[in-house]
């Protein structure tokens, strides 16, 4: 499978959707809806999340269900630095991303000898090693997880608001995205392609695949951390539930929705399915019967995802 990026005519869409973004905190205030900014602060968390598992499944082609794992070490960090007093969000951010992309590095090294069903399964146990890693720990808060009483700071602009936190989030999607188009077009990102297609070519030609594929799971790896220490200081928490097997389930099944190896897949799934959740919760207590349907209706209708229905083929 290709890796997808939208097409130029939608460049304008682009630039309206993300006006559209600077200005919903104003606009949700002003209808008496200020918590929908949390709402749609928590949307931009997962599309980022949703997105770094994108870059490792549909740009690397590496079905992995461990990517929770980074996701819940990002949010640790963020609470570890809050607990020893760093509340520098220009320190905290890139050291979430670090350890996350370090802690991936070095799974991907041993998980990526692997192939097929055996990748996805080794993942998955290193994923639930890392989850009963932070259950035990009691230095770190056990089961309770460790709580974020006071959110971070961003060169010394207080996040406090929602509002903040919102266009934190906001411009740090936007930067990752946008190191994604690049990285589609760039040699590194071509040659990941290539390798995604035909291995064993890409070997006999004498590229390194091992190092190419390692690089580019530690990148899903980082971002995954960056999308959880932005989540600790939204909710305050960083809980050992966000390293379960079911976060990664949750992340792929945005990915699928969105659609594998687009682009904008995370981004979307990420929004359906968020919006579907709140808003049949609402009325329907069993909301995953309509994701059932939903998930069904996209295998029948648009087997490549939301995103397919408006992106183009770049591969």
């Amino acid at each position: 499978m290709a890796f997808y990026r939208p097409a130029r005519w939608q460049n304008a869409a682009v630039i309206v959707t993300l006006a559209l973004l600077l200005v919903l905190p104003s606009l949700l205030t002003a209808l008496d809806q200020s918590y929908y900014t949390g709402f749609a602060t928590r949307v931009l968390i997962f599309a980022l999340a949703a997105s770094s598992l994108n870059l490792i499944l549909g740009f690397g082609g590496m079905v992995s269900l461990g990517h929770a794992a980074f996701f819940g070490v990002g949010a640790y960090v963020a609470a570890i630095c809050y607990d020893a007093g760093i509340h520098e969000g220009l320190l905290v951010l890139p050291l979430a991303a670090l350890v996350a992309g370090l802690f991936a590095l070095l799974i991907g090294a041993i998980s990526l000898r692997t192939r097929g069903v055996y990748f996805i399964m080794i993942t998955l146990a290193f994923a639930q090693m890392t989850y009963y890693l932070f259950i035990s720990a009691r230095a770190w808060g056990g089961d309770d997880g460790m709580p974020i009483y006071e959110r971070m700071r961003f060169a010394g602009l207080s996040l406090l608001a929602d509002e903040a936190l919102y266009y934190l989030a906001l411009g740090v999607l936007a930067l990752c995205m946008l190191l994604f188009a690049r990285l589609a077009q760039a040699r590194f990102g071509r040659t990941v392609q290539a390798i995604r297609e035909n291995e064993t070519r890409m070997e006999a030609l004498g590229y390194p695949v091992f190092r190419y594929r390692l690089v580019c799971f530690a990148l899903g790896g980082a971002v995954a951390g960056l999308a959880g220490a932005l989540l600790a200081n939204l909710t305050g928490m960083a809980s050992p539930n966000l390293l379960q097997w079911t976060q990664s389930g949750t992340l792929l099944v945005m990915v699928i929705i969105g659609g594998v190896g687009y682009l904008w897949g995370g981004l979307v799934g990420a929004v359906v399915l968020l919006l579907l959740e709140e808003f049949l919760l609402a009325w329907f207590e069993h909301w995953h019967i309509a994701l059932g349907l939903l998930l069904i209706g996209i295998v029948l209708f648009a087997p490549r995802g939301v995103a397919a229905l408006f992106g183009k083929h770049h591969g």
